[in-house]
């Protein structure tokens, strides 16, 4: 009998990817996956500690292994793991704890997959995180993510993305490629590249700091693989979108017109205390450029609420600032204090209610934006890719510039491509349309 492993993952696409990496291992090694919600002999978290959020859900998720298999063997890997492997190892029911570099060796570390009486912890000093290892997953059969670079080596100020992942450094070309072909063999429609800061790509490509390739050679070069018929790329710092990137994209075979660029504050005073390297002015000139080349590009925005030092007026420059800026949606962050920052021990710490009330405020700003944006794009033909889940009665997709669709659910649509028609907002918030035709388009 094979043993079984299920895993858990929290967080961002690029712990997504790593998690593939690491199942592709297990398998070597003579595992069967199954899904986290059936029994397994060993249970797998991949952890995340960018919020307050992600650290707490660890317990649960832990509880929930127990509960479906008291016995199993349970190891947590990832950021929360590599900051935190006491925490962890504490935690009732925790066998293992793998820190940065170790969780690609995971299966170096299990024998017989008895029960620990409390957690043991292998974790390197994050210095020691300096070699890549690549990987990608491919989520629900029509998307992939691929991840080309990891670690960061900026220092904002809120952050312990550095302390959990190290130095950046970045995938060689050559494999970059070649994993590309993989995954368009594979019959997967659209890959989105990952990373931590993809738009530092090919710092460390060799291992040192030597730096032959750049981002916009990145994109070139995929944009030129065979077979692939979507790129899209997941999040790029504003001050690494450079204008040659944003003009390729625009006249791009297979990149789409989707840009996520981190914005965090739109207080310049605020930018500068979180240690940004952009002010608003270079965010504005970056939003306005894709504008000016791709009229209707989707445009999503990351923004933290409550940072230390955030008066109204702050907030209120936030804004406007964004209810002013032709963007299509925000994912909004309440600012948590993380240990070992500097932000953590700043002055004008902003209470949980006004963080809470703010936060709730530029969500609605959110859901505005992207109604607006939703409304330009009404009668005009685009592309849909539909998805694979049967969501109640109904398939969802999305357009190249990621307006969401639905349809009654026909499995045949599946990991398809076909051109479409917007024709209105339904009540849920998604787009209803009409197929220009209904031959597949491959």
């Amino acid at each position: 009998m094979k043993k079984k492993v299920a895993f858990y993952t929290l967080g961002c696409k690029l712990n997504f990817s790593e998690t593939s990496t690491i199942a592709r291992n297990f398998a070597d090694e003579g595992f069967e996956r199954v899904d986290f919600s059936e029994e397994a002999d060993m249970y797998v978290i991949n952890t995340c500690s960018v919020t307050d959020n992600a650290d707490k859900k660890f317990k649960t998720i832990v509880k929930k292994a127990q509960k479906i298999n008291p016995d199993a063997f349970v190891a947590a890997v990832g950021c929360y793991a590599q900051l935190k492997p006491e925490e962890l190892a504490d935690v009732d029911g925790v066998d293992l704890v793998l820190g940065a570099t170790e969780k690609f060796k995971i299966t170096d570390y299990i024998n017989d997959l008895t029960k620990n009486d409390h957690g043991k912890i292998h974790s390197c000093e994050i210095a020691d995180a300096d070699f890549y290892v690549g990987s990608y997953a491919i989520g629900d059969r029509t998307r992939a993510f691929l991840k080309v670079q990891d670690g960061c080596d900026y220092k904002c100020t809120y952050c312990t993305i550095p302390l959990a992942r190290g130095i950046s450094r970045s995938d060689t070309l050559d494999n970059v490629l070649k994993n590309a072909a993989d995954i368009s063999e594979q019959g997967i429609k659209e890959i989105v590249l990952t990373g931590v800061n993809i738009g530092d790509y090919g710092k460390g490509e060799f291992g040192n700091k030597k730096h032959e390739h750049t981002f916009l050679d990145l994109v070139k070069a995929l944009d030129d693989v065979d077979g692939i018929h979507r790129l899209r790329i997941s999040s790029i710092e504003p001050n690494l979108l450079k204008n040659e990137t944003i003009a390729f994209v625009a006249q791009s075979k297979t990149f789409v017109p989707h840009f996520h660029i981190p914005l965090q504050s739109g207080s310049d005073d605020l930018l500068k205390l979180m240690k940004r390297r952009y002010m608003t002015n270079l965010y504005k000139e970056r939003v306005h450029k894709i504008r000016e080349v791709m009229p209707n590009c989707c445009i999503g925005v990351d923004v933290i609420v409550g940072f230390p030092g955030e008066t109204e007026e702050h907030f209120l420059e936030t804004y406007h600032f964004l209810n002013d800026l032709d963007i299509s949606y925000l994912h909004v962050f309440t600012y948590s204090e993380r240990d070992n920052t500097p932000a953590a021990s700043m002055d004008g710490v902003v209470p949980n209610k006004i963080r809470n009330k703010r936060s709730k405020m530029l969500r609605g700003l959110s859901v505005k934006k992207r109604r607006a944006f939703y409304e330009s794009q009404i009668g005009n033909e685009l592309t849909v890719l539909f998805e694979g889940e049967n969501k109640e009665g109904y398939i969802h997709g999305f357009t190249e510039n990621y307006v969401k669709v639905k349809s009654p659910w026909n499995p045949e649509l599946v990991n398809t491509l076909h051109s479409v028609k917007l024709t209105k907002i339904d009540k849920d918030g998604l787009v209803r349309f009409n197929f220009v035709n209904l031959e597949v388009e491959v």
